[in-house]
């Protein structure tokens, strides 16, 4: 598919987005901070990030887009193969923030895709946690000429941790919205999921939809959760001036406000932010601190994603894609 201009500059913004959530959240995860407390790049938080580096929300975007940007269909047996061996790459660096859902199906090292999704099948207790969502970003990327694509390898990556309906059907509405949104410009396609959903996740989530529209984070305060952390990011999202594209940092803020779990709801809103804003919408100050595993930079994840969506560096207007030099 031949993306135009504003949709490949949409599409480069995704990763980059994910991690400027991710990142600005770090510094005050497992906390709430007060209204008067600057949000910023500070680093630090329970695991001692530095300021700017991003943590496993988007090093496991990563790791789905690396695979994506080969061209490799995540939904079949070789791309799931693929994932699976890069999730136990970044497993395998000691990562010192994995959530424990992740840890025990990566810890049993799966050498196949279908085994890591066995593995998560044998897991028992509460498995809905927020892990699959989190990435979840880059899957709408290799997907943007096939909408049922997209719904189907966004079920298929989350299973590889998480299964969980819920979870499942986070994935699907999330990815669905991320492709949407480079494609028309708009947010949509978080609504227009429960069009194409089944009547089960139609019924469910069109009134939590509403509930994060209308209320407040004490409404959906476990974020933890899968059902939680999407409900905090689309607050964020619809809460915030979206009249242009300083709407980009104000809701990642508001997501980080609502806090617990701020860097993965900050990443979240921000792979939708981003599908919808592209271009410059990241401040530059926060691309020139952005980095992280493998030893990637804010320019690294703008190539990736391009590739991820087909395409490549010269379809990019570099001064404007890769945020400089403001």
């Amino acid at each position: 598919m031949r993306l135009t201009q504003q949709q490949t500059e949409r599409a480069a913004e995704v990763l980059l987005a994910t991690a400027a959530g991710d990142a600005l959240g770090a510094g005050y995860e497992f906390t709430h901070p007060t209204p008067d407390t600057v949000i910023d790049l500070i680093g630090g938080g329970p695991f001692n990030f530095a300021p700017g580096e991003w943590t496993d929300d988007t090093s496991m975007a990563v790791a789905i887009a690396e695979v994506s940007a080969e061209g490799v269909d995540l939904r079949s047996p070789e791309g799931l193969d693929a994932v699976a061996a890069q999730f136990l790459r970044w497993y395998d660096s000691q990562p010192n923030d994995i959530g424990n859902q992740t840890r025990a199906v990566l810890s049993a090292r799966s050498s196949t895709g279908a085994q890591m999704q066995e593995q998560a099948r044998s897991l028992t207790g509460r498995k809905g946690g927020n892990g699959s969502l989190m990435r979840t970003a880059p899957v709408a990327l290799g997907y943007l000429d096939d909408e049922q694509g997209c719904i189907d390898a966004a079920i298929a990556i989350g299973a590889l941790t998480h299964d969980d309906v819920r979870a499942a059907q986070a994935c699907a509405m999330w990815s669905y919205a991320i492709r949407h949104a480079v494609l028309h410009g708009n947010f949509d396609g978080v609504r227009r999921y429960l069009e194409v959903a089944s009547d089960d996740a139609a019924e469910f989530w069109g009134p939590l939809l509403d509930q994060a529209e209308t209320g407040t984070p004490a409404d959906f305060a476990n974020n933890g959760w899968v059902v939680h952390a999407l409900q905090t990011a689309w607050w964020a999202i619809t809460g915030a001036d979206d009249s242009g594209p300083e709407h980009l940092p104000a809701a990642l803020e508001r997501a980080v406000r609502a806090g617990h779990d701020t860097d993965t709801t900050a990443a979240i809103a921000g792979g939708l932010l981003g599908a919808r804003w592209g271009a410059s919408a990241v401040p530059a100050p926060w691309r020139r601190k952005l980095h992280g595993w493998p030893g990637l930079d804010a320019s690294d994840l703008v190539r990736l994603a391009v590739r991820s969506a087909g395409g490549d560096e010269t379809d990019t207007d570099n001064e404007n894609v890769m945020g400089e030099q403001s």
